[in-house]
């Protein structure tokens, strides 16, 4: 299977089975993978970077603002793009 015939695959599943994906792939990466996390009483339980505090909410709200991958790495210096 090509990642282009992947792609059409997962983009026809639906919301809770592309999250099923999502979360096969993260576990597939191991625990080096630090990734997207969630913790009760850490903000608010949700979604969040992993080790850090930044919501990842926070950073789609900034990307659709019109912010860069730039702008977002000099804002919160704490993350890399490779994270």
């Amino acid at each position: 299977m090509t990642l282009k015939e992947l792609e059409q695959q997962l983009l026809a599943l639906s919301p809770g089975e592309k999250l099923q994906a999502i979360q096969l792939l993260a576990q597939s990466l191991g625990n080096n993978w630090q990734g997207i996390e969630k913790t009760p009483r850490v903000c608010g339980g949700k979604a969040r970077i992993a080790k850090t505090r930044i919501p990842v909410w926070v950073l789609v709200e900034a990307r659709g603002l019109g912010y860069s991958d730039a702008d977002l790495l000099t804002s919160y210096p704490t993350i890399r793009a490779d994270s």
